[in-house]
């Protein structure tokens, strides 16, 4: 478990949001509290630090006392862009990425992350049906890697993270902790069965 003192916790809440009508999706609230503050909650037991990438209200999210970095890239190209702008900014070995939008991470992420890294630079959690590849572990070495990948115009998160060498990790024994909040009705229905 040494190793989890060396990682940061990026919680990813930079994006356009336009499944949500534009709203920022980290502030919308699930049962009283925005949902990048369940990330935050689940997160921070897991790693030493924990920063938030942000493009919008800014301030909102510093109230937190978290470090709040935003894009050094133009125009919201995704969350690669945003993974990269906390490596450019953060002095840290290793980060533990999560969206906004995923209020039930599971408090063993970091670990079976860790454990099941072998010795690949950048794993992600796989629900059992699908990947969730901004749900990842990543070794700032990649930072070169991945300023060239996004200068080449490409944005698609899994083409990297295969690309750079690296493999999805078993969670579908608590697929229900990936649910992400896409629209307001997906965080209604939520709030309803809680």
């Amino acid at each position: 478990m040494s190793q989890i003192s060396r990682i940061t916790g990026v919680i990813l809440a930079g994006g356009k949001a336009s499944r949500m009508g534009g709203k920022d999706k980290g502030l919308q609230e699930l049962n009283g509290l925005p949902l990048w503050q369940h990330v935050a909650r689940t997160l921070h037991k897991q790693v030493s630090t924990l920063v938030v990438s942000a493009n919008r209200n800014i301030a909102t999210y510093q109230e937190s006392g978290y470090p709040v970095y935003a894009d050094l890239l133009a125009n919201y190209p995704g969350p690669l862009a945003g993974m990269l702008s906390v490596m450019q900014q953060c002095d840290a070995e290793w980060f533990l990425y999560c969206p906004c939008d995923t209020p039930f991470i599971p408090d063993c992420l970091a670990e079976r992350l860790i454990k099941n890294r072998g010795s690949a630079p950048v794993v992600w959690a796989h629900d059992g049906d699908r990947d969730h590849p901004t749900i990842a572990l990543m070794h700032r070495q990649l930072m070169p890697v991945l300023e060239n990948y996004l200068a080449t115009g490409e944005r698609r998160v899994m083409v990297f993270m295969r690309q750079a060498g690296g493999h999805s990790v078993d969670f579908s024994d608590m697929k229900q902790a990936f649910i992400n909040m896409n629209t307001l009705e997906e965080m209604q229905a939520v709030q309803r069965h809680k």
